[in-house]
C-alpha cells in the first residue's frame, strides 16, 4: 500500500493543476494521478509537415478516434455531439484552442434574470480575483476595455487581427456590431519561460513553440517546485470510504497494470464533466449504492456540451489561413437575453483564421464542395486559404435528461465501465443556433463572402464537458456546495466543469479554473474545521 498523503487530486488539467498549485502553499502532502502521460514538446504535430493528417489520428480531438492506450472509450451514439477531451498531463488544455473567454456575469443569475435553470451560489465578482490570478498564472494576451465584460487588465498584448480579423472587423463595423480582439492563452511577448507565438499552425494538436498555455507547463512546474507530486499513467477505477462514510483513498492501475490503493485524508475529483460522474458512479457501495456522492441523484445528469454550428464562405483573396492562432475575435452582440427573440440567453460569435490545405481539402471534399475529376485542382486553387469561417458558441441549458451513466457493455482496457453519453439539443438552444447561423451569414456576406455552407450537423468541434455534478446551496438539487464540497461525503471535493450550474456561451476554461482557484482558496481558510 501506498503511503497515506493529506490531499489525492485525480486528474491533472486545467482544474487540477491549478488546485495542486493553489494547495502546495499549505505544506501538505499533495499527490496527483493521471492516467495519461507526459507529452514531450517535441512530439507535438506542429514539429513535422504532417501535423494536420495527425489530427485526425493520434492528436484527433475524440478519444474515440485518438484511441491510445491511455484514453477511454465513450459511448456517444446517442448524442449529437461528441466527446473531446484528452488524458495526459494537462488533460484538454494540451489540445484546446487557447481561446479564453470569462463567464459573465448574468451567467451566474439566470434564474434571477431570465426565470431558467438555477442560479449559481457563486458570482462573477466572487471569483473575479480568482480569474485575474489564473490570468497571471497562465498567461493571458488581450485588450482592456471590452464594454460586454466587467473592467480588467491582462497581462500581454492581444494576438493580431491578421488580414483574416481585419476583414471580420471591417464586415462588423459596418453591420454596427460589437467586435473585440479575443482574450486568448497564446503568449504575444516572452512570458515566465514560454517563447513568444511565432504561427506554427492552428494550435488544436499541441504548441512545439510552447507559446500556448498548457497546465502541464505553466501550473505544473510552480506546483512540482513546491512539493507537490505527479503521478501519471495512473488510472483510477473507485474512490474508496471508510465506515464513517468519509473518502478514505482510490483504487487503482499503475503504468504496469498493478492493482494499487492509494490512502488519502481528502480526495479532490478533477476528471472533466465525463470523467468525474463515471467515477462517481463506480464507486457505488453498501452506503452509497446509486453512486457516491449522489444521494441527490444528479450525478451525472444535466449534462451541457455547448452546440456549436460552424457557418464558412469563400472570398476572393488569400488571407491568413493556418499561419496564425485560430481565433483572434469575437462578438457578444447576441450574448444577453432580448426579448424580442423567440429564445432566452445567448451565444458568442467567434471569428476564425480559416484552416490549413489538408483540412480544408478533407471537409470541402466532405460536404461535396471539392468535386473529384477533372476540377478538382482548379476548384480547390479557389478554397485554399480563403476561407472565413463564424464559429456561434451557443448556451445550453441544464436538461436533466442529457446524462453521463455506465455503459453496461463497453469498458475500457483495465475493464472499467465506459461512460455513456445520453443527449439532445432543447428547442431553445435550436433556436439560438438558427439565429446564430443567420447572423454569422449575414457578417460573411457584409465581409465580401459567398458560397456559403452551414455545418448543423458537425456539432463536436468543443464537445465542452460540464454539468454533471452541480453546484448548490440545496443538497436534494446539487451534489457539491457552494465551496466544492461534497454534500455526502465531507472529505471529497471536485473542482472541474461537473460543477457547473448553468453553461454561458463561452468556452469554459478560465472560468474553471478560476471556480478551482477560488475551492483552493475556501479549503485553505477553512483548514481548521474542514471536514464539520
Amino acid at each position: 500500500m501506498n503511503q497515506i498523503v493529506d490531499v489525492l487530486i485525480i486528474g491533472s488539467g486545467a482544474s487540477g493543476a491549478a488546485v495542486a498549485w493553489s494547495l502546495a502553499g499549505t505544506r501538505m502532502k499533495i499527490l496527483c494521478l493521471e492516467q495519461g502521460d507526459w507529452v514531450k514538446q517535441s512530439d507535438f504535430p506542429s514539429n513535422g509537415r504532417d501535423w494536420e493528417a495527425r489530427r485526425y489520428g493520434d492528436f484527433d480531438i475524440s478519444p474515440n478516434r485518438r484511441a491510445r492506450p491511455t484514453d477511454y472509450p465513450v459511448n456517444d451514439d446517442n448524442s449529437p455531439m461528441k466527446v473531446a477531451n484528452f488524458n495526459g498531463v494537462g488533460g484538454g488544455t494540451i489540445m484546446y484552442t487557447a481561446h479564453f473567454p470569462r463567464m459573465h456575469p448574468s451567467d451566474f443569475r439566470v434564474r434571477s434574470l431570465d426565470g431558467v435553470a438555477d442560479d449559481w451560489p457563486v458570482d462573477y465578482a466572487m471569483l473575479e480575483p480568482f480569474f485575474a490570478e489564473n490570468d497571471r498564472m497562465m498567461g493571458v494576451s488581450g485588450l482592456a476595455g471590452d464594454p460586454a465584460y466587467p473592467p480588467k487588465q491582462l497581462p500581454m498584448p492581444p494576438l493580431p487581427l491578421g488580414k483574416t480579423g481585419t476583414r471580420y472587423a471591417r464586415a462588423m463595423n459596418k453591420l454596427g456590431w460589437h467586435w473585440w480582439p479575443s482574450d486568448s492563452t497564446i503568449a504575444t511577448t516572452e512570458y515566465d519561460g514560454r517563447a513568444q507565438c511565432i504561427n506554427l499552425g492552428h494550435c488544436t494538436p499541441g504548441c512545439a513553440q510552447g507559446a500556448k498555455a498548457s497546465t502541464d507547463i505553466t501550473y505544473w512546474p510552480h506546483a512540482i517546485r513546491a512539493g507537490v507530486e505527479l503521478r501519471p499513467r495512473c488510472r483510477v477505477r473507485e474512490i474508496t470510504t471508510n465506515e464513517h462514510g468519509m473518502a478514505s483513498g482510490a483504487i487503482y492501475y499503475d503504468a504496469d497494470g498493478v492493482e494499487r490503493f492509494q490512502p488519502a485524508e481528502m480526495v479532490i475529483l478533477a476528471c472533466n464533466g465525463i470523467g468525474t460522474p463515471r467515477l462517481l458512479l463506480n464507486s457505488a457501495s453498501s452506503r452509497f449504492p446509486n453512486g457516491l456522492a449522489n444521494s441527490s441523484g444528479l450525478v451525472g445528469k444535466n449534462l451541457m456540451l455547448h452546440p456549436w454550428p460552424q457557418v464558412r464562405g469563400y472570398i476572393d483573396e488569400r488571407v491568413d489561413g493556418d499561419r496564425a492562432p485560430m481565433l483572434s475575435l469575437w462578438s457578444k452582440e447576441f450574448y444577453e437575453t432580448d426579448p424580442a427573440r423567440d429564445f432566452v440567453r445567448g451565444y458568442t460569435l467567434q471569428f476564425h483564421r480559416g484552416t490549413g490545405v489538408v483540412n480544408e481539402a478533407i471537409t470541402s471534399a466532405a460536404v461535396g464542395r471539392l468535386p473529384w475529376g477533372q476540377d478538382h485542382h482548379r476548384v480547390y486553387r479557389d478554397l485554399v486559404y480563403r476561407r472565413l469561417q463564424i464559429g456561434i458558441a451557443c448556451e445550453d441549458l441544464p436538461e436533466e435528461h442529457n446524462r453521463v451513466t455506465l455503459d453496461p457493455v463497453l469498458k475500457d482496457s483495465h475493464g472499467i465501465p465506459a461512460p455513456r453519453i445520453d443527449y439532445t439539443i432543447s428547442e431553445n438552444t435550436r433556436r439560438m443556433m438558427e439565429h446564430g447561423i443567420a447572423r454569422a451569414e449575414e457578417i460573411l456576406t457584409a465581409a465580401g463572402a459567398n458560397n456559403l455552407y452551414t455545418s448543423r450537423t458537425i456539432l463536436n468541434s468543443p464537445g465542452h464537458l460540464l454539468g454533471t455534478a452541480r453546484m448548490g446551496i440545496d443538497p436534494e438539487r446539487s451534489v457539491v456546495n457552494e465551496w466544492g464540497r461534497c454534500h455526502d461525503v465531507k472529505n471529497l471535493f471536485i473542482v472541474d466543469g461537473s460543477i457547473w450550474v448553468t453553461s454561458g456561451g463561452v468556452n469554459p476554461t478560465s472560468t474553471i479554473q478560476a471556480l478551482a482557484l477560488y475551492i483552493a482558496d475556501s479549503i485553505k481558510q477553512r483548514l481548521a474545521t474542514l471536514f464539520d
